[in-house]
């Protein structure tokens, strides 16, 4: 018997009909208290040997229906190796199209990066002496919301700030993330060594744990997009930006960098916050030197393509770049990698992946380094 499941940690799907193998049909639920979706992640039982075609037939409906063009959903037996397998958009059905080897099988939107795996990246992190775990307060659903201090305080030390997956159904950032941890942690990288004692490292992996154990898209709990809340977040629609601000304002900020992911571009590449009102040359040239610097030093990072530029006091402060580098005075940009393939350097197999972010995660350290001196704060507060 055929069946199809989304009861678990970061699982979304609704199932219509299942009975015959070729003609599956599902929806994707929406974000609760919200209108969000697009990321779903579901279990396909019993379907070893068949030639299975499971239809979303509320694709075109999604948030971003452009994300749907080239795009190709993810498979795993084991929920560690995720593939590739042939997904086509065609009148306004998200169209899977898939022959299990095994009885067992899972699909989603992009690799998920479980709240389980969250917890056991935090554990097996702060087993380093160069860690300090904190929780900062309680979200919504009553999870820890979890910040990990890398390297020690005070001081002429600078304070570098990454947070990551604001947007719950952005797993590939706290992949990013997850790589970006594993490199600064590691006692025979020079250029980490070299970092810590310069700079104190403030990282929260997952800024949306409530969503993403719900299986959102976008939002967090309360439905509150938390890239649009840092200029007046509160404890009651947005703990999570409330809590990560307040920690930030105690601290200071030398540099920032939010992790995310683009539906519908198929590359990575940085978005600044040329839009704020103190934006200087200064600011602009760093700027152009980081995103060079990435290019070199990783070919799967790229300047030609991302979004447009806004003018010069134009930019939305509700931002959590724009309000960090206008508050702070600091070099504060969102990072953006694609749910599908790049297209610059195509995997046919695997597409843009988990490994993939991880190892550009742990190639920003080098631009990091390169552009140390220059990162200083011009804080006002």
């Amino acid at each position: 018997m055929i069946a199809v499941s989304s009861a678990f940690d970061g699982g979304n799907i609704e199932c219509d009909k299942s009975d015959d193998p070729s003609d599956i049909q599902l929806r994707i639920r929406q974000d609760t208290n919200a209108e969000f979706f697009q990321w779903f992640h579901f279990r396909l039982s019993g379907a070893k040997g068949s030639d299975c075609v499971m239809r979303l037939k509320n694709a075109k409906d999604a948030s971003y229906v452009h994300g749907w063009e080239n795009y190709r959903a993810v498979a795993s037996y084991d929920r560690e190796n995720w593939f590739r397998v042939e997904t086509t958009y065609q009148d306004g059905e998200l169209i899977i199209s898939h022959k299990p080897d095994f009885n067992s099988v899972y699909y989603a939107y992009f690799a998920p990066y479980s709240m389980e795996r969250h917890a056991d990246l935090i554990a097996r992190l702060a087993l380093s002496p160069r860690v300090s775990p904190s929780v900062l307060g309680k979200t919504a659903d009553g999870q820890d919301m979890d910040l990990l201090t890398i390297g020690e305080t005070g001081g002429d030390k600078k304070n570098f700030w990454l947070i990551a997956r604001q947007h719950p159904g952005e797993t590939m950032a706290e992949w990013w993330i997850e790589g970006f941890l594993d490199r600064l942690l590691d006692q025979h990288d020079a250029v980490s060594k070299a970092l810590l004692k310069a700079a104190c490292f403030h990282v929260v992996p997952n800024m949306n744990p409530d969503g993403s154990r719900r299986g959102h898209l976008r939002t967090n709990a309360t439905g509150a997009n938390l890239n649009r809340e840092w200029q007046e977040p509160d404890m009651e629609r947005s703990p999570e930006v409330y809590l990560v601000r307040e920690k930030m304002r105690e601290t200071g900020i030398d540099f920032c960098l939010d992790v995310h992911g683009d539906e519908g571009l198929p590359h990575n590449f940085i978005a600044g916050a040329q839009g704020i009102p103190s934006w200087n040359a200064e600011k602009d040239r760093l700027l152009t030197d980081f995103k060079r610097g990435w290019q070199k030093i990783n070919p799967d990072f790229q300047t030609q393509h991302g979004y447009p530029i806004p003018k010069k006091g134009a930019g939305n402060m509700t931002l959590c770049v724009n309000h960090v580098s206008e508050y702070f005075g600091c070099l504060a940009m969102t990072l953006e990698m694609p749910f599908k393939d790049t297209a610059d350097r195509s995997d046919a197999t695997y597409g843009w992946s988990p490994e993939r972010a991880r190892k550009l995660g742990a190639s920003v350290l080098d631009v990091i380094f390169l552009l140390l001196d220059r990162l200083q704060s011009e804080n006002k507060n």
